[in-house]
């Protein structure tokens, strides 16, 4: 799923670099973009807030880091 993720992610930065697209397409292709990464972070949040502490540790954090990362909303970096 993240291959698609990063496939549409792409797809969609070629689409809104173009010029010659109207602004109602270019706007549209934004907000397309936008629910995409909100999407991915709230996917990641969640799958953060399930890992095991050996994991945790593994990626270098600790478990109140993760658990400060998955209790951001959405649509905060």
């Amino acid at each position: 799923m993240t291959s698609l993720s990063t496939a549409s992610s792409t797809a969609l930065t070629q689409l809104s670099a173009r010029s010659t697209l109207p602004l109602v397409s270019q706007v549209a292709i934004k907000v397309a973009y936008l629910c995409l990464l909100w999407s991915q972070r709230s996917r990641t949040r969640y799958a953060l807030r399930d890992l095991p502490e050996a994991t945790l540790r593994d990626i270098g954090i600790t478990s109140d880091q993760a658990r400060h990362e998955a209790n951001k909303w959405f649509w905060r970096p």
